[in-house]
């Protein structure tokens, strides 16, 4: 079986089983927005960032594969490692992408599997874009691709506790409209992107 295909089995496998239960049931998950997620083509998302669990989170409900760049270590962590490892995520060392790294996203979207990066970088205490990176307007230059920017809600404070007892949160996912790849790869063009693509997820965060 040709590997693309097993990873894709996989990754529905580990959808539909383990993040479904946990996103629907435990989490009440709901999406808004799916009209504006590409059906056809590959196209690089990006989010805000407040929990580990938010790549199989987001993978699950946009409905499409969607490999994220993750921390090596987390690939070490029981369980959470065979989940996002299941669904196509690869390391990313010290929270640097390297040129293996990049290589990596752009074989994937060259391939029509699409991509995920939250363009912090990092988890975000108050699960907003504060200091976005320009790596996923660069990326989409590169590829031509179009970046979907969407917003986790909630995810930033997943279990609340009160006299001892668990508080799940509510998860809305909510996808906006599509943006377009920047027209060069200058300072600017990366930088005038990468701030509406923080506008667009903080407006759509609320």
């Amino acid at each position: 079986m040709d590997n693309d295909i097993f990873q894709k089995l996989i990754y529905q496998l580990v959808s539909n089983f383990f993040v479904l239960p946990i996103y629907k049931f435990v989490f009440q998950g709901h999406l808004r927005g799916a009209e504006n997620i590409p059906q056809k083509d590959s196209f690089i998302l990006v989010s805000n960032h407040g929990s580990l669990l938010d790549p199989p989170l987001l993978g699950h409900a946009l409905g499409r594969n969607i490999s994220f760049m993750a921390k090596a270590e987390l690939f070490k962590i029981p369980f959470l490692g065979f989940v996002i490892k299941a669904c196509g995520a690869y390391p990313v060392k010290r929270g640097i992408a390297d040129k293996n790294t990049i290589k990596t996203a752009c074989k994937k979207l060259s391939n029509n599997n699409c991509i995920g990066i939250f363009i912090d970088g990092t988890r975000q205490k108050n699960g907003r874009v504060n200091k976005p990176k320009q790596g996923a307007a660069l990326l989409a230059f590169k590829n031509q691709k179009l970046l979907l920017p969407v917003a986790i809600v909630n995810s930033h404070r997943l279990v609340r506790f009160k006299f001892c007892i668990p508080i799940f949160s509510k998860i809305v996912i909510k996808v906006g409209k599509p943006v377009q790849p920047p027209q060069s790869s200058s300072r600017d063009d990366l930088n005038s992107v990468t701030m509406l693509l923080q506008e667009n997820i903080n407006d759509l965060i609320g």
